[in-house]
């Protein structure tokens, strides 16, 4: 018996496209060219849909940063004070009113607006998130007492005028500058930097004995103690030879030690 092959069977059997059909199926669906196309494409709406989501989103986030109530300064913390510097004078300095948002302060420029007082050689300032600032001050140490009519004007390392004190404090030694070099000229002093460095690298034996200091150049630091001999440093460096050729030199009593050149130290007087 001969079977007949229905639609959509070639003679082996097997399924094959329906040509007045014009399109194949997949599990009982038509996918033809037209069908595919519709499924690749989104519809308009739905990408306006998502644009607008994102707009919002974005605008949201610029509100709770800038706009909000939960991003704003409301306390600062400051460090390294001390009876040179209050807080007080570092938190006007500084500027930052409270409830200012955290997104618009510039740490740098606060900073420089603090160091502006002249008693801080430097300031660090970090944004706290999400409510704070902390402020951190370096504060400038006098190492030298400069005379200022009757008053003493006392210089830090940089020859920055710190304070004014009516006595010379006995720790500070007196700073003698040239011939006709005032306090005011005396900022950024080569000759005071090398003198400071001198001081601290002095065996403190030595230190406290000091109790003047000249520096016409940086190479060019004397000291003079306090049994009126000098003793002629030089420039910083050479620490260590330095001391050992004046411990000997010491042993015998004498108005001037030269160990700026420590291979050929002298004495005089």
């Amino acid at each position: 018996m001969t079977e007949v092959n229905g639609p959509g069977r070639d003679p082996g059997g097997l399924r094959v496209a329906d040509g007045g059909a014009g399109e194949r199926r997949e599990a009982g669906r038509p996918v033809g060219p037209r069908a595919a196309g519709q499924r690749r494409r989104r519809p308009p709406w739905r990408a306006a849909f998502f644009a607008v989501a994102l707009a919002a989103a974005v605008a949201g986030g610029i509100w709770a940063v800038l706009g909000s109530k939960f991003f704003v300064v409301r306390s600062v913390q400051v460090s390294g004070t001390s009876p040179l510097v209050s807080r007080a004078q570092v938190l006007a300095a500084a500027g930052i009113p409270p409830g200012l948002p955290l997104i618009r302060l510039n740490d740098a420029t606060v900073a420089r607006r603090v160091e502006r007082i002249r008693q801080v050689a430097s300031a660090q300032v970090s944004t706290n998130w999400p409510d704070s600032v902390a402020i951190s001050i370096a504060v400038r140490v006098p190492v030298f007492a400069v005379a200022q009519g009757r008053d003493y004007a006392l210089l830090d390392q940089a020859g920055v005028d710190v304070t004014t004190a009516a006595r010379r404090p006995a720790r500070l030694p007196l700073f003698v500058p040239g011939q006709g070099v005032g306090v005011a000229q005396l900022q950024g002093n080569q000759g005071v930097h090398a003198a400071a460095g001198v001081l601290a690298e002095l065996p403190p034996g030595i230190a406290r004995q000091v109790r003047s200091v000249t520096a016409a150049t940086s190479s060019d630091v004397s000291l003079r103690l306090a049994d009126g001999a000098v003793v002629v440093w030089g420039g910083v460096g050479g620490a260590a030879e330095k001391d050992r050729a004046l411990a000997v030199l010491m042993r015998r009593h004498a108005q001037l030690y030269d160990v700026s050149a420590p291979g050929t130290a002298v004495t005089r007087g």
